[in-house]
């Protein structure tokens, strides 16, 4: 494991990031924007740059995301030997990718789509695009190629993204628990509460947009263990499962029934995932900047600093997208729930 040394420096860095970030006060510094390329200038202040806004959305998103990740991969690199939880955290962006090139397979895009460097993190050999297998030889996604039997049309179903979610937390749980107790305690709880909530996102998306049974969708919940009971992180969006969508008294005295939408006066009231899915990046956008600086030579710290960094990208990219169709950051940070 790392020593006291590379963790406190680690720590150090990993300070300084965040204060120069948008998190905490500094996020009300996006409510002075009324469009993207101000929102460029204010986050890229040495490097924005001068596009027609149609152009620099995407741009501008692709540099957030790759600002983000290389900040996270300077840190964790600072490591001479990486732990695996680390890594595993970091190859989150891995996983995105691959989501985001099985569908452009999917739909016969000649080229990747724009990828994000994660540097020797990284497993998949993207660069023989289109080829699947080639793709992923070697690699611990091997199966989707088996299964698919290389056809592209194959590669964007639903239920292989959701086999994605499951196996990226499976293993991301598993190399948690090969982490020594002490340097996990934050990173155990904020995993558990994202794993949990994460299965009540996708249960109510699943029932809501694909019209899929319960039973169904109780074979794609992560149902991890986090203890010694019965209890598992998929039992509280298996709960859900029989609540009618449409009354908002049904849900009542479920566990997570906090990050339901609210009822409004003269509305039919039906459950929103979009506000669920908010509602829950919120609180643990609260986890991550409560543990941050509780505990700084430990793992732990580190952990919080890469997911305060996801959050924000979430947010940088929440707000350029919403400016791109008029609507204010304030409404969008207030759309988020994130609080100062």
């Amino acid at each position: 494991m790392p020593g006291s040394g590379e963790r406190a420096y680690a720590y150090a860095k990993a300070c300084g990031i965040i204060g120069k970030s948008f998190i905490g006060s500094r996020v009300s510094r996006l409510n002075s924007v009324s469009r993207l390329s101000e929102l460029d200038r204010l986050i890229f202040p040495d490097s924005s740059k001068d596009l027609p806004e149609r152009e620099l959305l995407p741009d501008l998103e692709h540099r957030i995301i790759n600002r983000s990740s290389d900040q996270i991969v300077a840190i964790v690199s600072s490591f001479p030997k990486p732990p695996e939880l680390l890594a595993r955290l970091i190859r989150s962006y891995e996983y995105a990718d691959l989501k985001a090139v099985l569908i452009s397979l999917s739909t016969g895009e000649p080229a990747a789509p724009e990828l994000t460097d994660i540097g020797r993190f990284r497993t998949i050999h993207f660069g023989s695009y289109p080829d699947l297998q080639l793709m992923l030889k070697g690699t611990e996604f091997e199966w989707i190629a088996k299964e698919t039997q290389g056809n592209p049309d194959e590669a964007g179903n639903i239920l292989i993204q959701m086999r994605l979610d499951q196996q990226y937390y499976t293993l991301l749980w598993a190399s948690l628990m090969k982490t020594r107790k002490k340097d996990r305690e934050a990173a155990e709880k904020i995993l558990s509460e994202e794993i949990s909530l994460r299965n009540v996102v996708w249960a109510l998306r699943l029932r809501t947009y694909y019209g899929m049974s319960g039973d169904d969708i109780k074979k794609w919940l992560v149902a991890i263990k986090p203890g010694k009971g019965r209890r598992t992180l998929a039992d509280d969006a298996a709960a859900s499962l029989t609540k009618a969508l449409d009354s908002h008294s049904d849900w009542l005295g479920w566990k997570r029934a906090a990050f339901l939408n609210p009822e409004q006066p003269g509305e039919n009231w039906k459950a929103d995932p979009r506000y669920v899915q908010n509602a829950a990046a919120a609180y643990l956008y609260g986890l991550a900047r409560s543990y941050f600086r509780r505990r700084p030579f430990s793992l732990d710290a580190v952990s919080c600093f890469i997911k305060l960094k996801q959050f924000e990208e979430d947010l940088l990219t929440s707000v350029a997208e919403g400016l791109s169709l008029g609507i204010s950051p304030r409404d969008v940070i207030s759309m988020l729930e994130m609080k100062p």
